[in-house]
């Protein structure tokens, strides 16, 4: 049984500097894996050469994008990973929130691999 849990990155940006990085395969392929292979709704993310498929479940630009890892999808399973973004009207600033699922046991490296990706952004934004 997996958790869901929550994370928050605050960016001195607008959500429309993200959305390329964010909401498309190239994008996703600069920070969040080494590359991206998609086919239909289907996207191939690499690490190391290894790639981990994931359904896209759903997607609104300037908003959020949702993902299911095949593993879960084919085994009828909840379990996903969402990026979002909302902008702070008063401060203009612009909060990325994810929502993952993870084991138990598996919450700090889960969230600490998060961190790394949001670093690599970060640096990619020059944020």
């Amino acid at each position: 049984m997996k958790i869901k849990f929550h994370l928050e990155f605050l960016f001195s940006t607008s959500p429309k500097i993200l959305e390329n990085k964010l909401y498309t395969a190239s994008g996703l392929a600069e920070w969040f894996c080494d590359d991206v292979l998609v086919d239909g709704k289907k996207f191939a993310f690499y690490w190391d050469k290894f790639p981990e498929e994931a359904m896209l479940l759903d997607l609104k630009t300037n908003h959020f994008i949702k993902f299911q890892w095949m593993e879960d999808y084919e085994g009828g399973n909840e379990y996903y990973f969402e990026i979002s973004t909302k902008l702070d009207p008063m401060t203009k600033a612009t909060t990325v929130r994810i929502v993952d699922f993870c084991d138990a046991n598996e919450q700090e490296n889960s969230t600490m691999l998060w961190n790394q990706q949001i670093t690599k952004l970060r640096r990619l934004l020059g944020a």
